[in-house]
């Protein structure tokens, strides 16, 4: 659905105390969030969350994280305005937000990619809209990209990359690979391969199926550790090659495979990347895209939280690029040479899987 009316995006609804009201959220925000960070961090939540609705004193907070009265004070208080918090008398309860700060696995990795990943990149925001590049990367080295520095950086921040990366894949590898195998592949070009998992995913799958993992060198370095430990070296097979220079594609896959691969460039790079990929395949070969786009989320809080993530990429991934919309992405399929054959949404926490063949003019 390519409609921000789904949203409700097309009107504005509230009243004025509730506009001024939400200004001020978005005015306070970066004080909310360090807030709800430290009291993870801390362990309060954690805490309160064992005290189920019995709650918790001030005191017994304070014993519990070794922070003096001021310190759980100051956190307390906004807790209760951010609503994550509740008090009954003098007891300190877990609100239902602060129950998904705790338990909702989706939100936990988006705060982390956010404070570990994001954070101060996102200082740059207006640099990086004016220059179109990625300026707020200049905190983890120097760099056009952040994709070649994956492999160093800080420990924190590389867990909570892959940590983020990895779960918005996993549920959607599971859902995708009966489709993807309906297709019967014998080899598999995975794509913007990353650490292996998707390679992986197929030979466990399927028993006789090859892999061969394309991706930059830094990541190949990554995959090829990994499919080592897993004793998958003589089926997964790895292959070096930056797309966005000018190089000559294998060309045996029956399949080829990208995974939240695309979302990684420009418009004009997508259509470059797919043109060449085109130029490679087979005339029976297949390209299986599958990617996250904001308008065919079922909820609005998939969408908000992709719109959201799009900043990454702005400040830090390489400052061109996004999660698109549908009708967008289709549009440069359409560019690039490719027909779309069959389509499959809602897969794992909101992908979209596309099918599409070289178009029957080509």
């Amino acid at each position: 659905m390519n409609d921000s009316s789904h949203y409700g995006y097309d009107a504005d609804s509230l009243t004025a105390l509730e506009a001024i009201t939400e200004a001020q959220k978005i005015a306070f925000a970066p004080m909310v969030f360090q807030a709800a960070s430290s009291l993870c961090e801390l362990g309060i939540l954690d805490f309160l969350s064992s005290r189920r609705s019995q709650g918790a004193t001030q005191d017994e907070i304070c014993e519990q994280c070794s922070l003096d009265r001021y310190a759980v004070g100051v956190l307390l208080d906004l807790a209760l305005s951010a609503r994550i918090l509740y008090r009954r008398d003098d007891q300190y309860c877990l609100g239902k937000i602060g129950h998904f700060l705790v338990h909702d696995p989706m939100t936990r990795v988006n705060l982390r990619f956010t404070r570990d990943v994001c954070y101060q990149g996102l200082a740059e925001l207006t640099t990086s809209l004016r220059e179109g590049r990625p300026a707020g990367l200049s905190g983890f080295g120097e760099g056009t990209t952040i994709y070649p520095l994956l492999s160093r950086l800080p420990q924190k921040a590389r867990e909570s990359w892959f940590g983020f990366d990895h779960f918005y894949s996993d549920g959607a590898f599971k859902a995708a690979l009966p489709k993807v195998f309906a297709l019967k592949p014998r080899h598999v070009y995975d794509v913007g391969g990353n650490t292996g998992k998707w390679a992986l995913c197929c030979c466990e799958y399927d028993t006789d199926v090859q892999v061969t993992i394309l991706d930059l060198p830094e990541q190949i370095a990554l995959a090829g550790d990994n499919v080592a430990a897993h004793g998958m070296a003589e089926r997964i097979h790895l292959h070096a090659v930056d797309l966005l220079r000018e190089v000559d594609l294998p060309g045996e896959a029956d399949v080829w495979w990208m995974s939240q691969f695309l979302d990684c460039f420009s418009e004009a790079q997508i259509v470059s990347i797919l043109h060449k990929t085109a130029a490679a395949m087979q005339p029976q070969a297949r390209l299986c895209i599958m990617e996250l786009f904001w308008d065919r989320q079922p909820y609005e809080a998939g969408a908000f939280s992709l719109n959201a993530s799009s900043l990454y990429f702005t400040c830090l991934a390489n400052g061109t690029s996004r999660f698109y919309g549908a009708e967008q992405f289709m549009n440069l399929i359409r560019q690039a040479g490719l027909e779309l054959e069959s389509q499959f949404n809602g897969l794992g926490v909101g992908h979209t899987l596309l099918v599409c063949r070289k178009a029957t003019s080509q």
